[in-house]
């Protein structure tokens, strides 16, 4: 289990920083099947899941959905027959931040 994963996500102003190179460097180690893309110009985590059929994705992101509510920080869900795509990134500054990280550890240990 991630580090990441027993952090609870903290609360994040517009002043927030995103994260550094440095942060990337250690934090996604801990996270190696999140790929960071880049969509509308906003720097993002994104991972795929796979499921034998679209109500196991279902409830995939229904857990999803519970660790957002939870940890008070939301998620891009995408759910389609067999996967489903979870984005994190943090809407008020408009890029990485330590809490995309966190969640994004927690989502796999929900998976």
């Amino acid at each position: 289990m991630s580090e990441l994963s027993k952090i609870k996500c903290g609360a994040c102003d517009r002043d927030a920083p995103q994260v550094t190179e440095a942060e990337v460097a250690e934090y996604h180690p801990q996270i190696p099947d999140w790929q960071i893309v880049v969509c509308d110009g906003i720097k993002r985590l994104e991972r795929q899941f796979a499921f034998s059929d679209f109500a196991g994705g279902l409830e995939f992101s229904n857990r999803v959905g519970h660790l957002a509510e939870t940890e008070g920080h939301h998620p891009a869900i995408l759910i389609e027959w067999g996967r489903v795509k979870v984005s994190w990134w943090t809407h008020k500054i408009r890029g990485l931040h330590r809490n995309d990280f966190i969640a994004a550890a927690k989502t796999d240990r929900l998976f």
